[in-house]
């Protein structure tokens, strides 16, 4: 995942001014001999050799002269950005982050044409620009917390928490009733303070993307920044979260949560099934591991934000293009990888996992953003840019921590405040 958002933007900016046109795009992907063999960059380091290879082979299988490589990377977003820059990578790759908007026709070669795509895949906007999709999601994911229902159950808790003051008593049950750490920041890692901006639908409108890049204080009270950042600032101000955030480890988390020394984390629905097995390796059972809705109601209903994850995409760089579409198309809607991850099926007729069941159970609404108008795709970027608040980053989150724990001068308002300042000076600059 991206330690840095805007610097990784910066980067490819730069790549793309001297790529200028020489992209290729041609939008011919759905054409030629499927031969040969492809490379495919992923991020999944712990499935690469056991489960992806049976993708291959699959793969392989139903398109007899073809062969499939991978190539598994663990600094994902940081990596593959510099690899990009270089020209070198692969056939089919995981869109990164960073990557704007109005960068894919630079580096990525168009799949077809939205209103095409769309008939056959959800989340496609996330991946176009002037009318062209770029990607197809590996799955989908809805948004909330993934937790460990033993730990919960041993503070005492029976209810959902319907409101962030509920969610943080409830944090405080857990610090004096059981030696869990109440919830876990991943601070050091970086990317899963990412995952707090993934729930803006909590407020039940599907515009919420489009409402922030006209706002001039998405911090102020009642806004949707300012209830999820505020809730994390409270968690650490409280001393709900790891003693020390800058020593936090991913991978090690996971063990964590699945054997109960932690008891929540704010991270996609594609994080259960890895809870889960966390919990079984741990001596446990899956079943320990469950999924809460983000503890806000609008007229008495929780409400969940859907969203495509990482896209896959073809490098116009690549020489194997028709084999590098198969692919993709293979792996959406034949490979069960959305299924056995617990996401949502990328296909418009796909079903919602069992492994949701928490969600149907709580009544939760289900809500995809309205995607931004015609010519204002990259206005969320260009804002972030410009006020080098990295939304989809970990900077300004970590310093959101540092303030809470004392590491860093200011307070919750000071520094929402600040926030509200620089965005609105970017959206008036960008404007």
């Amino acid at each position: 995942m991206a330690k840095k958002l805007i610097a990784g933007v910066a980067v490819l900016a730069a790549t793309a001014l001297l790529a200028g046109c020489s992209s290729g795009a041609s939008g011919s992907t759905g054409t030629g001999k499927v031969t040969g063999e492809i490379t495919v960059l992923t991020n999944r380091t712990d499935i690469v050799d056991t489960t992806f290879k049976d993708y291959a082979a699959q793969f392989e299988k139903a398109y007899p002269g073809t062969k499939v490589k991978f190539e598994a990377i663990a600094k994902y977003e940081t990596d593959v950005a510099t690899r990009m820059s270089s020209g070198s990578y692969g056939d089919v790759l995981l869109i990164p982050n960073t990557v704007t908007k109005a960068q894919l026709p630079q580096f990525f070669e168009p799949l077809d044409s939205v209103k095409k795509l769309s008939e056959t895949y959800r989340f496609v906007n996330e991946a176009a620009y002037d009318g062209k999709a770029y990607g197809v999601a590996q799955t989908g994911n809805a948004q909330g917390i993934v937790y460990n229902k033993k730990v919960w159950k041993a503070a005492g808790i029976t209810d959902l928490p319907k409101t962030p003051d509920e969610f943080l008593a409830d944090l405080s049950l857990i610090k004096d009733k059981t030696d869990a750490v109440p919830y876990y920041t991943n601070y050091k890692d970086g990317w899963p303070l990412s995952q707090w901006d993934g729930n803006r639908a909590i407020t039940g409108d599907a515009d919420e993307s489009n409402k922030l890049i006209a706002s001039d204080a998405p911090w102020a009270t009642g806004q949707y920044h300012e209830i999820a950042d505020g809730l994390l600032f409270d968690i650490v101000k409280d001393g709900l979260s790891e003693a020390d955030p800058t020593t936090t480890d991913w991978e090690t988390s996971k063990g964590s949560l699945g054997s109960g020394k932690v008891a929540s984390m704010v991270l996609g629905s594609w994080s259960i099934t890895q809870m889960q097995d966390a919990a079984v390796t741990a001596g446990g059972d899956k079943e320990d591991i469950g999924y809460l809705p983000f503890p806000y109601q609008v007229d008495g209903k929780f409400h969940s934000t859907v969203a495509g994850d990482y896209k896959n995409g073809i490098s116009v760089k690549s020489e194997n293009k028709a084999t590098a579409r198969a692919w993709i198309d293979w792996f959406a809607q034949k490979s069960g990888y959305a299924a056995a991850q617990g996401g949502l099926s990328p296909l418009v007729d796909g079903e919602v996992p069992a492994i949701l069941a928490d969600f149907t159970t709580a009544g939760v609404e289900y809500l995809e953003l309205t995607p931004a108008p015609a010519g204002k795709e990259t206005l969320e970027n260009d804002i972030v840019s410009a006020s080098e608040i990295d939304l989809t980053g970990n900077i300004y989150r970590a310093k959101l921590v540092d303030i809470a724990r004392g590491a860093a001068r200011g307070d919750k308002a000071s520094y929402f405040a600040e926030l509200n300042k620089k965005w609105a000076d970017a959206v008036k600059s960008v404007g």
